[in-house]
């Protein structure tokens, strides 16, 4: 970093501010504002070398004076002005600077001079009896040198402007094309507070106290070192998109007293060969600088995806910034304070030589939250908002199993919308059912036209998958049914609670795939034939069955055998035979079947309670836990205790 750069002071915001090359541009033309006023006097009336002649020869001039070579101004007598012929140039006097009423005649110096005197001498004068008794050459020697210098300037200021356009902005001439090897990490120092602390994040108790552990090792060293321990060299923050990875690393930013640089993993590498390894060594650099500290990496598999997995894709920039990057973790002294932090939501594609230990020591896993995490995170996203008396975090907790706290933020933001819309003073219960379903399933299109025909196929779609729900043991709890159309291509969809579960058994995951097939199963049933309105249900259902049998092992013809880290590792051929492969495909067909036909004899079963529901649908479009136990009685299995994984629980 310049240190031209490190001597300026933070603005209010806490941000450096950069050197701006834009002011040059706009120096350099007022500049050539001025040397054009400079230059440019105010001219007299114009005249020819014709009328020149002539006003000579009458002796009506009293003095010429020559600018520059290019310009002649012709001054007349006080009796000359008195005229009738000089009238126009008498009305007009000119005071800037002290001149009065006169011609301007443009011409060659040298030419000029010489005419003046062919003309004097062809009358019979001597040089000594000039006509007009004054001659001067006048010189505007500052406007002829910025003639030169002004249009070189304006030339290096606009070369800045490119460079500096064309690098993408950075400090210093020309931007980063003279700096191209420096890091682009952000600086967080002692005197740049973040505004994100530990209280603003919810839901991630566990992550949370590794993490707070790693500041107290940096504000609390010999607490640890005392013992004989070592402060850890890095921690990778591994989970799913938007459960709060970077907030976390933020409020470690906030909470730290030490600096903290920050900086994306895609930053590292560039077009030019070279540049991500030293950007690498450039940051470890000035981390060394300013040790004790912490350095965060975000998305950091953009730089540490492994080597030599993709050999006909091979990208040796990268590999070269990942190289530079395991040199400098394990190279820099423990002594120095320098804590490493990353974050990942995909760690199976990142280099075992990373993960080490002595690299980073610390995996932090921060997943989904359960309900008491979700409650928690409610509790937070509803703080700012402007909430009735009906609101319980609770009740939206259950309601929204599955979800990361991006998503929770997304549906309390989206209830404030829905709230303000409606012209209301707060925020209702019903706006947040409105906002979830918004997220779930899409956007309502109201005036989407549907057939009556098309509209009743759905309503009996919807309705299998909530009669296959209500009757199966393992199923999740129905929520509501609509067959209002959403989003893209959603023409309905059957919502459930499940609840949250770590392992789940066959019998469990043949219930799921029953209600699942129930929507086409229920058209096979009543219209004698299906339709494309099963496409996402046969996806999920294929995909289930698949895992079930080649993941998970629970099928007797194939065994207890998973394939799921070697298809990983490699993607290029299949873990197992062309004879697997075959008993997989066959299997896979035969267990779908099977609950296919499972659900369609419940279906036949419940004959009566379908009609009632999809009759119920076609009439109200939406309907919920209540209507569906006013319609057909209480779920005969009462709430699951063993629910399914949380999927957002939908059915299209």
């Amino acid at each position: 970093m310049d240190n031209d750069f490190k001597n300026k002071k933070p603005d209010g915001n806490g941000k450096v501010p950069k050197f701006n090359y834009y002011w040059i541009t706009g120096v350099i033309l007022l500049l050539f504002l001025g040397m054009n006023l400079l230059q440019i006097a105010p001219k007299g009336k114009e005249m020819t070398m014709k009328n020149f002649r002539a006003i000579l020869l009458s002796g009506d001039i009293e003095k010429v004076n020559l600018v520059n070579g290019q310009l002649a101004e012709v001054f007349l007598s006080e009796n000359a002005l008195k005229k009738e012929e000089y009238s126009e140039v008498a009305k007009s006097p000119l005071n800037w600077p002290n001149k009065g009423p006169h011609y301007s005649l443009a011409v060659s110096e040298e030419i000029f001079l010489k005419d003046v005197t062919r003309w004097q001498m062809e009358n019979g004068l001597k040089e000594a009896e000039l006509i007009y008794p004054e001659m001067k050459v006048r010189h505007n020697v500052f406007g002829e040198i910025l003639s030169w210098i002004l249009p070189l300037l304006l030339i290096i200021g606009i070369w800045l402007f490119i460079m500096k356009r064309m690098s993408g902005g950075g400090s210093g001439p020309g931007g980063q094309i003279f700096n191209i090897g420096k890091s682009k990490a952000t600086l967080f120092d002692r005197d740049q507070k973040v505004n994100v602390t530990f209280k603003d994040v919810a839901g991630l108790n566990e992550a949370k106290e590794e993490v707070m552990e790693v500041v107290d090792f940096l504000k609390n060293p010999k607490k640890y070192t005392s013992l004989g321990g070592k402060i850890p060299k890095g921690v990778l923050l591994v989970g799913p998109p938007g459960t709060g990875k970077t907030l976390l690393a933020k409020a470690v930013a906030g909470e730290a007293a030490v600096p903290f640089f920050s900086i994306s993993g895609s930053d590292f590498v560039e077009m030019f060969v070279g540049v991500g390894a030293s950007r690498v060594r450039d940051l470890f650099k000035q981390a060394r600088e300013k040790a004790p500290c912490i350095i965060f990496i975000d998305e950091i598999d953009a730089i540490g995806r492994a080597r030599g997995r993709n050999s006909m894709q091979g990208n040796d920039e990268r590999e070269n910034t990942l190289n530079q990057l395991l040199v400098e973790m394990d190279g820099f002294s423990t002594e120095k304070g320098v804590i490493l932090m990353a974050a990942t939501n995909r760690p199976d594609v990142l280099d075992s030589a990373l993960l080490r230990p002595g690299r980073f020591d610390r995996q932090i896993g921060i997943d989904k939250p359960d309900i008491n995490g979700r409650i928690e995170i409610f509790k937070v996203h509803l703080k700012p908002l402007k909430i009735g008396p009906d609101i319980d975090a609770k009740i939206l907790a259950e309601q929204t199993p599955g979800f990361a706290g991006a998503d929770i933020a997304n549906v309390c933001n989206e209830s404030a919308l829905v709230a303000a819309r409606r012209d209301k003073k707060y925020i209702e219960m019903e706006d947040f059912n409105y906002a979830l379903d918004r997220v779930i399933g899409g956007l309502e299109k109201k005036n989407k036209l549907i057939s009556p025909k098309e509209k009743k196929v759905i309503a009996y779609h919807e309705a299998g998958h909530a009669i296959c729900g209500w009757f199966l043991e393992h199923a999740s709890p129905l929520v509501k049914v609509t067959i209002v159309p959403r989003g893209v291509g959603t023409l309905g969809y059957a919502q459930y609670l499940p609840k949250e579960r770590y392992i789940e058994t066959t019998e469990q995951m043949f219930d799921r795939m029953c209600m699942t097939l129930g929507g086409r199963a229920a058209e096979e049933v009543v219209f004698d034939k299906i339709s494309t309105g099963a496409q996402n249900d046969l996806d999920r259902v294929t995909k289930l069955s698949y895992a079930m049998i080649a993941v998970y092992g629970m099928n007797d013809k194939v065994g207890n055998v998973s394939f799921y880290d070697m298809q990983n590792q490699n993607q290029f051929a299949k873990p197992y035979s062309d004879d697997t492969a075959k008993m997989i495909d066959t299997e896979v067909r035969v267990l779908i079947d099977n609950q296919y036909k499972r659900a369609m004899a419940l279906l036949r079963e419940k004959r009566n309670e379908l009609e009632i529901l999809a009759n119920e649908l076609l009439e109200k479009e939406v309907l919920l836990k209540s209507d569906v136990e006013r319609l057909i009685g209480e779920r005969p299995f009462g709430e699951d205790p063993t629910p399914t994984p949380s999927e957002n629980g939908v059915e299209i």
